[in-house]
């Protein structure tokens, strides 16, 4: 479980570094351009930490608000300017420098995604063989033929040494309904099989990728290991301990910790009867346990007090997968791209409403993941920004005014007319992207808190 210091302190180190690097493609191609620079802050609000180099007419900032940042050049549309600095003013450049420093914070995105990533795939990055563990009835899966034990070694021909790799190579056909083929090596050979993600029985909006593709890891259907068991406790007072492994309930296989949750939520009250594997040389005890009643959300739930559960991963499915400094850099290239052209289409099918807007998420959501891939070592710290810094460049791009993309939208206007739209104008479009930035923020806030109370 991630303690909530955790994520606050990884959500503000993961925004700080990528408003960094996003402000600052702003800044560098600015100079470049000859325009001055005003200030450079990291953060909104009340200064905290202010200075100016010799020579340099920037003023640089750290400021109170860690959610964000912004880059101020000098305007006239802002000041009043100085004659002797006319020539360096922001709204005196020539149309293509103007484009050349919107389109750069985005464009900075982009490039930090690759290095990433290429520092991600050369430092290397452990994960979990894509071995089925269990395959659900009536799925895709199951009507491909898929089997436990199996291990899914491509997806359309691409390698996938780890479930994260089949996970990005199916997202595509699940999110369109497509099909899908699979390699898979068991019983010592391989065969190629074809999944029709048309037959998915869950919902198309499912968070649980595993449920509509129908095959889970093997991991995720092993029985759930006890990492804390709380004072005063039903499970306490029955003598369960940390590190046990909960077999079954009742004589029903337990093979994972939802598993333990929906059966033990409904039964509050109810004696139940525990085997669980103890110690090193898995004695196997049986424990009588009555979860006590809890409400949640205006409900009645039942709750035996062990938290968090864990899973013990054995050795033979995880595996290290790096590359040397060139095949990784292609890779990563290829990774962002991908990527990039995955949450276009999301977006698109967002727009079109052949997908729910509770695929939006907000920042609740990314500072619990900022804390998981923190826990997870540099290459999962590493990953989660490349995504992250790729969402920033993709939305950053939208025609939206107040955004970068909608301040390029402008731009070409003012190209095809041959001259800039009228103040009014571009005052009536920050307003209203204003509105619409606020309302998607709605939107994905909503969704976080919903995720939160499942």
């Amino acid at each position: 479980m991630i303690s909530m210091p955790v994520m606050i302190l990884s959500f503000l180190l993961a925004i700080t570094i990528l408003v960094a690097v996003h402000e600052f493609g702003h800044f560098w191609v600015a100079r470049r351009v000859g325009v001055k620079v005003l200030r450079f802050s990291i953060g909104f609000g009340k200064p905290l930490l202010r200075w100016r180099r010799k020579g340099d007419d920037t003023e640089y900032v750290i400021a109170a608000i860690p959610l964000g940042g912004y880059v101020k050049m000098l305007d006239e549309r802002e000041r009043e300017v100085a004659e002797a600095d006319l020539s360096r003013a922001f709204n005196r450049k020539p149309l293509g420098a103007r484009m050349a420093v919107v389109i750069a914070g985005p464009l900075f995105n982009f490039l930090f995604a690759i290095v990433a990533f290429w520092l991600m795939f050369m430092v290397g990055v452990s994960d979990v063989r894509p071995v089925i563990g269990k395959v659900t009835p009536e799925s895709p899966a199951a009507a491909a033929g898929l089997k436990q034990g199996e291990e899914i070694v491509a997806v359309n021909g691409k390698p996938t040494p780890v479930w994260q790799v089949v996970m990005d190579g199916l997202a595509p056909a699940m999110l369109e309904r497509q099909l899908v083929e699979l390699t898979v090596r068991g019983d010592g050979r391989e065969r190629v099989v074809q999944v029709d993600m048309t037959l998915a029985t869950t919902d198309e909006d499912s968070e649980d990728f595993f449920a509509t593709f129908g095959a889970w890891p093997a991991y995720r259907t092993m029985p759930p290991k006890v990492m804390q068991v709380l004072g005063g406790s039903p499970a306490e007072e029955a003598g369960m301990q940390v590190g046990d492994q909960i077999l079954e309930i009742d004589g029903q296989a337990i093979p994972s910790a939802q598993a333990l949750v929906d059966y033990v939520s409904p039964r509050a009250g109810q004696r139940l009867q525990f085997l669980v594997r103890r110690g090193e040389e898995g004695e196997m005890v049986q424990l009588a346990i009555t979860p006590q009643a809890a409400e949640v959300d205006g409900r009645t739930v039942g709750r035996i007090g062990v938290a968090p559960l864990d899973r013990e991963i054995p050795d033979e499915l995880r595996t290290d997968y790096r590359f040397g400094i060139g095949d990784a850099f292609l890779r990563a290239n290829a990774e962002v791209w991908n990527k990039t052209a995955f949450i276009l289409h999301v977006f698109y099918k967002m727009v079109a409403g052949d997908i729910s807007l509770n695929k939006l998420s907000g920042p609740i959501t990314i500072a619990r993941y900022a804390g998981i891939s923190v826990r997870g070592g540099f290459s999962r710290f590493m990953q989660f920004l490349a995504l992250v810094s790729i969402s920033l460049g993709v939305i950053n791009l939208f025609p939206i005014p107040v955004l970068d993309g909608g301040h390029l939208l402008f731009y070409i206007v003012e190209g095809i007319r041959g001259k800039p739209v009228s103040e009014r104008t571009e005052f009536i479009g920050q307003q209203v992207g204003i509105v619409l930035i606020l309302m998607l923020m709605l939107v994905a806030f909503y969704n976080d808190i919903l995720r939160l109370l499942n």
